[in-house]
């Protein structure tokens, strides 16, 4: 999937993938993987405790085998 960096910097993630991904408008953490780059959304830094375990909140989009399958498909053109 192509994208467009403009001449501000700025990269426009396609819909589709933004979608599937669970990416929304706000922070998101970037690092450079080699001459790839990493984006996720923002970790939530509060942590719950329930019944002894401590709780990670979860970014409200739900990831299927068919998505992970398509990510390590593209990972390896």
């Amino acid at each position: 999937m192509k994208a467009t960096i403009d001449g501000a910097g700025r990269l426009v993630i396609p819909k589709q993938l933004r979608d599937r991904l669970g990416l929304v408008p706000g922070e998101v953490d970037v690092e450079a993987d080699g001459a790839d780059l990493r984006v996720r959304p923002a970790a939530d830094d509060s942590l719950d405790e329930q019944d002894g375990w401590l709780l990670i909140p979860a970014s409200g989009s739900s990831i299927t085998d068919d998505d992970v399958q398509a990510l390590r498909d593209a990972d390896q053109r």
